[in-house]
Order: structure tokens, then C-alpha cells, then sequence
């Protein structure tokens, strides 16, 4: 890993990865990827891209085969009115996968990505070596009240001032209020910012109020991995969460850490909710660790079986 003269920077910040194209049931689909080796796929969160992971890409390239989609409806790919639940990410991924010949893989998530990468290995565990979520979804109701209001019928109109040249700087203005009040949600500010920088079209705050509609209704989240988290059993798993996390409470890291037999938890301190941009050192050096004092899951129908019907009997 690339020393940092500050703990929790890397000492310059990598140079831009390329973004490529390809086409899955005749939408656009963009991503980067770089390097050789095992292949490690990086899922970015709601209303986020690829970008995201720009200052990590470089560095895990080294020894890997990196892969970072743009989510359909996010960042550099097509925005669609289409079905944007967390199965049909798990199959998109599926399908972007198989074209670019990649056959087995370590899922790193944050956010969103946390949620469809658990979807992915429910759906597809053959081909998951690994699982990685960095302050996931799916691991409990509460989320910030924000979101909540952000799933209403009244979110289109909230959202439309984006549009407004005179929108990004009181986004600026209201970023600097939220830094100064050292709130936890301050921690995160400028990454909301970035964030919401995607969203100055019509076809994507539609496609982000879609998704966000798919996991998240006015009392909270609605999708949960907590019924299927006994299935992670014998996926080496690894848990990052910031614990100042403003969105998604770390009280849902030590809740997916009870849920997923023999999973790894850390605790990220000072951090918001995205662990891998305000510390990247660290996540890369969790990250790298991680990988290499695991194997890669040995998957057999036979005992994949036996987990299913061990969870049925449990649930009744």
C-alpha cells in the first residue's frame, strides 16, 4: 500500500481510471476496471458511481483484476425507466460479469452496493469468493430522515431545485453550515455534495427515486439481509463502518456482525459513512489484510442445501 503522510490519505491522489462501455439488455452500461489477478468488484451506493472509488482502484490493481460499475441509473450509465430493486442489480452484475469473463469474484459494497452484494451471493453463491460491505445496507429499518422524506410522493419537487445554477452554491453554503456544526452528519458533508452533483438531470433523480423507493419507504429501510444472513456462512466476510456514520447507525455493523457467522467487524473512528473516502488508507490496509488471511469460498450444492433447510427450520 502507498504510505500516507496523513494516517487516513493517501500520500497523492491516483490518477483518473478510464471509463469503459458495454451494452446489457440494450442499455448502456459503464465501468472501470484495471489490473490482473483475482477479481475484487467494487459496488458503489445510492446516487453515487464508480467515481467513488477512484482513490482505491490503483492501489488494489496492483495484484487484482478491479471492477467498478456504474449501476444502471447511476453516473455514466443508462437511465432508464426500468426495474431498479436489489434482485435486478444482482442479475445486471450477473450478466456485466459474464460478458467481461469474469467468473468468481470478491464483492466489496457500500451502501446500496452492501445490499446488492449480500443479493448477489444469495442469488448467484457459486461465483462469491468473498464478501465485503462497508457501512451496508439492509441491516436494519433506521436511516436517516432524510432518505425517509426523500421516498415520499413530495421528493420530485425537493429534488428539482437541483436543476437551479444557483442550487450548487447554497449546496456549498449549507455543506460549510453542516461541517461548522460538528454534527455527525457534518462528517459526510462534502461527500453529499458530490453526490448530489449527479442528480442535476431528470433522468437521474428519477432513476435515484426509483432505487431509493425500492429500499426505503417513509418509516425506513424495507429490504433486510438480517432472514438470509445465516447463508454468509463459510463466505469469508469482512464489516467496515464508520462511527459516525449519519446515515446508516453502527449499531447495523454490530447487528450484521451478530447476524453473519464468523464475519470480521471494524470500527472505523472519527468516520462517517463513507469509510473508504475519509480513510482510505485504512480501508485499503483492512481491505488487503482481509483477502489475504481468507480463502476464497469453496461453494457445493449439497452444503448450500443444507444451510436453506437449516434456516426454514429455524424460522418456524
Amino acid at each position: 500500500m502507498h504510505p500516507a503522510a496523513n494516517p487516513r490519505r493517501l500520500r497523492a491522489v491516483p490518477p483518473a481510471v478510464d471509463v469503459q462501455y458495454t451494452v446489457v439488455h440494450g442499455y448502456r452500461r459503464a465501468y472501470r476496471m484495471l489490473g490482473t489477478g483475482p477479481a475484487v468488484v467494487l459496488l458503489h451506493g445510492i446516487g453515487d458511481s464508480s467515481e467513488t472509488w477512484r482513490e482505491v482502484i490503483p492501489d488494489l490493481a496492483r495484484d487484482h483484476l478491479v471492477i467498478a460499475p456504474d449501476l444502471l441509473g447511476h453516473g455514466r450509465s443508462a437511465k432508464p425507466r426500468a426495474d431498479y430493486s436489489i434482485a435486478a442489480y444482482a442479475n445486471g452484475l450477473r450478466d456485466l460479469l459474464g460478458i467481461l469473463g469474469i467468473e468468481k469474484a470478491t464483492l466489496v459494497g457500500h451502501s446500496l452496493g452492501g445490499g446488492v452484494a449480500m443479493q448477489f451471493a444469495y442469488q448467484f453463491p457459486q461465483r462469491t469468493e468473498r464478501l465485503v460491505f462497508a457501512s451496508g445496507g439492509g441491516a436494519g429499518r433506521e436511516v436517516n430522515s432524510i432518505l425517509r422524506m426523500l421516498s415520499t410522493p413530495v421528493a420530485p419537487q425537493l429534488l428539482a431545485p437541483l436543476r437551479m445554477p444557483m442550487a450548487r452554491l447554497e449546496a456549498r453554503l449549507a455543506v460549510r453550515i453542516l461541517q461548522l456544526s460538528r454534527r455527525d452528519l457534518g462528517v459526510d458533508a462534502a461527500e453529499l455534495l458530490r453526490v448530489m452533483g449527479g442528480l442535476d438531470t431528470t433522468e437521474g433523480r428519477l432513476a435515484f427515486l426509483r432505487t431509493l423507493r425500492a429500499v426505503v419507504d417513509w418509516r425506513g429501510q424495507v429490504v433486510t439481509m438480517l432472514d438470509r444472513c445465516y447463508l454468509a456462512e463459510g463466505i469469508p466476510t469482512l464489516i467496515m463502518w464508520g462511527d459516525r456514520d449519519a446515515i446508516l447507525p453502527v449499531t447495523h455493523a454490530y447487528r450484521a456482525h451478530e447476524a453473519m457467522p464468523g464475519s470480521r467487524l471494524e470500527i472505523f473512528p472519527g468516520a462517517g459513512h463513507f469509510v473508504h473516502r475519509s480513510d482510505p488508507a485504512r480501508f485499503l490496509r483492512t481491505l488487503r489484510a482481509f483477502i489475504a488471511t481468507t480463502n476464497p469460498r469453496t461453494w457445493d450444492e449439497a452444503s448450500w442445501r443444507t444451510l436453506v433447510e437449516r434456516g426454514q427450520v429455524s424460522g418456524t
